[in-house]
């Protein structure tokens, strides 16, 4: 059960995050304070941090196999990604988008394995 909250608290800071950086690009866009391929990388960015960000908290929570971890948790919110995209926006399926999903993948388990480091290192003190 604690592993489930954790789950869901973490996610929920992710969609958090993710709803926060998509209003600023969004506000900048609007106001054209910034050009469209510094919006455009923007846009890569933003998820590819906050399932950084998202890796690395639940790696600190967990006790062992960060890149597990950070893992499942891409998967989870690849999944929303995908229900969201195919099912809601009736986009087709690229291969840039695979590649882009990939991408989300490594980077949240990239964060799992240092929050998983960061945890030992806090518990050896």
């Amino acid at each position: 059960m604690k592993y489930l909250k954790t789950s869901v608290k973490i996610v929920g800071i992710m969609i958090a995050t993710l709803l926060i950086f998509t209003l600023l690009i969004t506000f900048f866009n609007y106001f054209n304070i910034i050009g469209k391929k510094t919006i455009t990388i923007l846009e890569i960015i933003g998820p590819v941090l906050t399932l950084f960000i998202g890796g690395f908290l639940m790696g600190k929570e967990s006790k062992q196999k960060g890149w597990l971890e950070g893992l499942k948790l891409a998967l989870i919110f690849i999944a929303f990604i995908v229900l969201f995209n195919y099912l809601g926006l009736r986009n087709h399926i690229e291969m840039k988008n695979l590649i882009y999903y990939f991408i989300l993948t490594i980077t949240c388990m990239f964060g799992g394995m240092i929050g998983i480091n960061k945890n030992g290192e806090k518990e050896k003190r």
